[in-house]
């Protein structure tokens, strides 16, 4: 089933499908336009709004690395893999959220790799963008724009959104100029799709085209309250079902890339798996969902500020979660050192823990949470010798599961069955994917070998 999902799984950016708000005419809402003669109309906040909305075009090269087979080069020689670059040019949507200092948020996956960035304003002004600093694993990025006469889009706090409520998408869907369609939230804290390596989304029932990456998704006072940035469809086409990074996970993310020039997620320790009702039953909990600790790590924020395992995690700053990845996307994205209050239920009791999150920035990730084969080494995102991205075996555990397949201190793993990887979040889902016999391409020093996991 995972396999169907990746599959149908498009990133791209969403533009709302157009929705019957089915509302009288005499509805007093501030959005609507108040001329008793007009008929209901979200024109009056559009106005407002639609300047902020932007199209953004790239170029760059990109890189594909292609490794040569063992026969070839015994009988040829030359290098371990053959590199080639190619030239590429790609369209997207962003989202001006600061006028003065001329901010611009979009998707990593638009501005990924480009050489040059243009923004194109409703107004038809064209200006340069300078990439500010971006994040793979959640999928922002920020831009800055030199002008004057920008307009901004306000933030809502995205943590009151309630399915049902309607919201407004903002994009350039094919190339097209900017494009308005509308929706309701269909869901709230979608997790578990393999988009990204941190996954909180608000889901919409939404019309999803190709090309809006980056876009926004406003409630009808013409707050931001996302960044459009996936679908869910067959053939790349609307089915109703899409996706948007919430407004207040993406200004959490925004904030560290404007102060530290990167991301320093926030860390708070622990281990552990959804509350399901098999959970449930099993050690007698009066709740269906939630986050389940099974083990907290020794030293970190949740031991030092209470938590234990056993502990299940209903509630975080006072909003419920549903998942122990929603708890994980939402920490996640928070920076280091942000001060957190969990609502927990320990042996039928409900308390507030408050604590304050360590630095995951650097951090290793335990390697029994990416695959059983690799636990007892330590993972964190590394470089080869020669400066290419990899996941590299930080510390090894003598004669665990991960010492058993062949893997040694310092190793770096840079593919998965001829599938290259980049960080352990790559890692973790192709190796989540994979079936039957599992390669992993192993740089050590100067050399490059595979190591075969079979399941």
């Amino acid at each position: 089933m995972k396999k169907a999902v990746n599959r149908l799984l498009i990133a791209t950016c969403l533009v709302a499908g157009t929705f019957t708000l089915g509302m009288s005419a005499n509805a007093a809402l501030p959005f609507f336009s108040s001329d008793k003669d007009e008929m209901p109309s979200l024109a009056p906040m559009l106005e407002q709004t639609t300047p902020a909305i932007v199209s953004i075009s790239v170029e760059g090269t990109q890189v594909s690395r292609q490794r040569i087979p063992e026969m070839f080069r015994h009988f040829f020689g030359g290098p371990n893999e053959q590199v080639q670059e190619r030239p590429f040019r790609g369209l997207g949507s962003g989202v001006i959220i600061d006028a003065k200092n001329g901010y611009v948020v979009t998707n990593n996956h638009v501005v990924d790799n480009a050489d040059e960035i243009t923004v194109k304003l409703t107004d038809g002004r064209e200006l340069k963008a300078i990439k500010l600093g971006a994040d793979e694993q959640s999928d922002i990025a920020l831009l800055q724009i030199a002008s004057e006469d920008l307009v901004a889009v306000p933030l809502a706090n995205s943590d009151k959104l309630r399915v049902g409520d309607f919201v407004v998408a903002i994009g350039n869907p094919f190339g097209l100029s900017q494009t308005v369609t509308s929706g309701i939230v269909s869901a709230l804290g979608r997790s578990g799709l393999n988009i990204g390596g941190y996954e909180d989304f608000i889901q919409t029932d939404a019309a999803i085209n190709r090309g809006n990456s980056g876009g926004a998704l406003v409630n009808l006072r013409g707050e931001l309250v996302g960044i459009n940035t996936a679908i869910f469809g067959p053939n790349g086409g609307n089915v109703g079902i899409g996706f948007a990074i919430p407004s207040n996970m993406m200004k959490s993310l925004v904030d560290q890339i404007i102060e530290f020039g990167e991301v320093r997620r926030g860390l708070l320790g622990i281990l552990g798996q959804d509350v399901d009702a098999g959970l449930s039953e099993a050690m007698n909990l009066d709740v269906n969902k939630g986050a389940f600790v099974s083990e907290v790590s020794p030293d970190s924020a949740a031991e030092k500020g209470g938590i234990e395992s056993g502990d299940i995690i209903t509630h975080i700053n006072g909003n419920e979660i549903s998942s122990f990845q929603e708890l994980r996307a939402k920490i996640g994205s928070m920076g280091a050192g942000a001060e957190v209050e969990l609502t927990v239920l320990r042996k039928g009791d409900t308390r507030n823990i408050e604590v304050t999150l360590g630095d995951a920035t650097g951090t290793v990730v335990a390697a029994r949470e990416v695959h059983p084969a690799l636990e007892g080494a330590a993972l964190s995102n590394g470089t080869t010798e020669r400066g290419n991205p990899g996941v590299e075996i930080s510390d090894l555990e003598s004669r665990s599961p991960a010492a058993r397949i062949g893997l040694q201190d310092g190793d770096i793993i840079v593919g998965v069955n001829r599938t290259r990887v980049n960080t352990v979040a790559e890692l973790s889902r192709l190796m989540d994917e994979a079936e039957g016999v599992i390669a992993l391409n192993v740089q050590r020093g100067k050399s490059s070998l595979y190591l075969v996991i079979r399941q």
